[in-house]
């Protein structure tokens, strides 16, 4: 594990310390560690029939027997106690090779797990570096006494010799070679493996990190769509809803008096329906697995086109509208113009449910890095809400996605006025 400065921050992965070993871990050591006992209870026999022992002589044969059972059985608990598997089997080591037990080849390859696990698993940096050296300086020490031993004591016959080099040097060389090899190659072997199981818990940790933003953005692009699909709903639902509602009040009124206007009334509120039902199908589309072009709703594709029908809707409901357009008509992106035509949706959705207005002016003006909308009317102004409304959120949500602006407001003298300005070119694009 990795600490950290605060909650959430990053780790600091310099001062990360390795968790201990997980079950599976310590139920392989168990088998490592009967598998070199085995070999060292196998080897110890083999020597001693075959006399190759490697002092030239040897206590009991169950004694070495006990030495090599006593050096390899720490290493059952090496990644759960790896200073004290050290310490403990750094110590049998000397003291089997003392008592000059026959076999020196599997005691090192325990000495040399040893001294690997604590370099890769102990948990204090500070305490693997220093254990690890004291026990090789006590190593080589151990060593050094051996050699003077064998330098101060009876020359040894070496037999018929080809070498350069004087045997007695040759083999203080070798010994120090080796010895120098061997536990260099396991001091380093073991900060190889700490470093690695640290960049792997880094790995792991970014891939984590990286995991959760990838939940967090997919579930903030899922409420967003959720919402942009609620004002869409919102925006097409209350408008036709508002416009049938007045026709439908209409046709009532005259029914019995003026056939031919009721009949108008309900032709009008049935051509609504159906271009209700039409626009709720393409919101719909949105929710498919898989959608394409043509699967976009109609006001996508043509939305400031589909303007006059929206005008011609308004004045059905007894409104009279003028809808003009200033500058020239330019193409525009599909969510900057299905914005616009949502803005003017809602603005006239409000006039005919609650201004009481008599004239409406939708102006449309084509800026020169921006497309603005305005909606005025001659109406009451903002009427006090008994319940919470969506509409001029959803319109402020509109605007805001494309950076825009927004603004309503009650006009100087009767009426309110709602006008949406949309950025048409990005910003990295301006000059």
């Amino acid at each position: 594990m990795a600490t950290a400065d605060s909650a959430g921050a990053e780790p600091r992965w310099a001062e990360w310390r390795r968790p201990g070993p997980t079950p599976a871990q310590q139920r392989r050591d168990v088998v490592l560690a009967v598998g070199v006992m085995a070999g060292a209870l196998a080897m110890t026999v083999l020597v001693n029939s075959m006399g190759t022992l490697a002092f030239g002589r040897a206590p009991s044969l169950g004694e070495q027997l006990f030495w090599s059972v006593a050096v390899t059985a720490p290493l059952v608990v090496r990644r759960r106690f790896p200073f004290a598997v050290l310490l403990v089997v750094g110590v049998l080591f000397i003291a089997a090779q003392i008592r000059q037990v026959g076999d020196g080849f599997v005691p090192s390859v325990a000495l040399f797990a040893a001294i690997y696990t604590s370099g890769a698993w102990e948990r204090s940096r500070v305490l693997a570096r220093w254990s690890r050296i004291g026990v090789i300086v006590a190593m080589f020490a151990w060593l050094g006494f051996n050699l003077v031993r064998f330098l101060i004591g009876p020359p040894q016959d070496y037999g018929d010799v080809t070498g350069p080099l004087d045997p007695v040097l040759a083999s203080v060389l070798y010994g120090l070679g080796f010895n120098v090899l061997y536990f260099l190659s396991a001091y380093v072997i073991g900060d190889t493996a700490w470093v690695s199981a640290r960049r792997r818990a880094e790995l792991e940790h970014r891939a984590e990190q990286l995991r959760r933003s990838q939940e967090q953005n997919t579930r903030g692009a899922l409420v967003a769509e959720r919402m942009r699909i609620a004002r869409d709903l919102h925006d097409v639902v209350a408008h036709h809803v508002s416009v049938m509602g007045i026709q439908a009040g209409a046709a009532r009124r005259v029914l019995d008096t003026d056939r031919e206007l009721a009949r108008s009334a309900l032709l009008m509120v049935e051509q609504t329906a159906r271009g209700s039902i039409a626009e709720l199908r393409g919101l719909l589309g949105v929710l498919r697995a898989e959608p394409t072009a043509e699967d976009a709703p109609d006001g996508e594709l043509a939305a400031l086109d589909r303007l006059p029908d929206l005008v011609a809707t308004a004045r059905s409901a007894g409104l009279e509208v003028a809808h003009q357009t200033y500058g020239e008509p330019r193409p525009v992106p599909d969510g900057v113009a299905l914005s616009a035509y949502r803005v003017v949706q809602e603005a006239l959705t409000n006039v005919v449910k609650h201004a009481a207005a008599r004239r409406v002016d939708v102006r449309v003006r084509y800026l020169d890095r921006a497309l603005e909308v305005e909606i005025a009317d001659d109406g009451r102004g903002p009427v006090p809400a008994t319940t919470p409304g969506f509409g001029l959120v959803g319109m402020r949500e509109r605007v805001a996605v494309h950076g825009g602006q927004l603004e309503a407001r009650p006009r100087k003298g009767k009426g309110y006025l709602v006008r949406a300005t949309l950025p048409t070119t990005a910003e990295e694009d301006l000059p």
